[in-house]
């Protein structure tokens, strides 16, 4: 049966001396299939959206860790916040508290979620915040590829180094992946990117925030570490989500 190749190819001079040795058409094919990776292989690629745990555990080795403290860095930040703060943290749920759950993923952004991320103002000298922008790595002959919902990130016209990842802003699951291992699989980019241990990130289901941590281990694997949901609907949580953000400014966008 004869052999055929779909993938284009560009040959060196090195290639072509190599290639002009040989002379049975056999062993060409064969150097070819070789030489470029030409067998009927397909390239694995993951898009972030499609992202589950079973995925992600294709390409690493990943699993979920509990450890009380490990948040206590972040979550424990001190903030004050300003009266003027308070009011617009108070505001916002009483503008929102009664449609939130009806709201679709735009409408909650802009009408909430947004509000927040602009009160925060990401955007310094060194970095800024960035919306949909399209990132990828190669990692264990996989390519993650996706579109984080935002991110924070060094960068000018297009983002760089990436800090802190919020994904996700819908009010239900969908059964193509789990907002949990939709953000992982962009953290786990930016790691391969950065080429650093540690990331943090979060998602939003709804009214609940959830925040993560996920590090790289010496061997090669990874752990992540998930913290409890906070009800944005309530007034303490958040606060605590506001002054959480605000932890990320200061403490991991450097």
């Amino acid at each position: 049966m004869k052999k055929e190749f779909t993938k284009s190819i560009i040959f060196g001079n090195a290639a072509i001396k190599r290639l002009m040795k040989i002379t049975d058409k056999k062993k060409i094919t064969k150097w070819l299939e070789n030489e470029y990776k030409l067998s009927d292989e397909k390239e694995k690629v993951l898009n972030f959206r499609s992202s589950t745990l079973e995925k992600l555990m294709e390409i690493v080795n990943i699993e979920d860790a509990y450890e009380k403290s490990k948040f206590d860095e972040w979550f424990t930040y001190k903030y004050d916040l300003k009266k003027e703060e308070e009011n617009f943290i108070e505001k916002l749920i009483k503008k929102n508290r009664s449609f939130l759950h009806s709201y679709n993923e735009q409408t909650l952004t802009v009408k909430f979620i947004g509000q927040i991320l602009n009160k925060i103002e990401f955007s310094n000298k060194f970095v800024k915040d960035w919306y949909g922008y399209s990132m990828s790595c190669k990692l264990n002959g996989w390519s993650l590829i996706g579109n984080p919902d935002f991110f924070v990130a060094t960068g000018i016209e297009e983002p760089r180094t990436p800090y802190f990842f919020l994904q996700e802003y819908k009010r239900e699951i969908k059964s193509s992946g789990h907002p949990k291992y939709q953000v992982l699989a962009a953290m786990l980019t930016a790691l391969t990117l950065n080429k650093k241990n540690k990331i943090v990130g979060g998602y939003i289901i709804g009214r609940y925030w959830n925040f993560l941590i996920l590090e790289k281990l010496e061997n090669g694997d990874y752990k992540y570490f998930l913290s409890k949901g906070l009800d944005c609907l309530d007034f303490d949580d958040l606060k605590k989500i506001y002054i959480i953000l605000q932890a990320v400014k200061y403490l991991y966008c450097k």
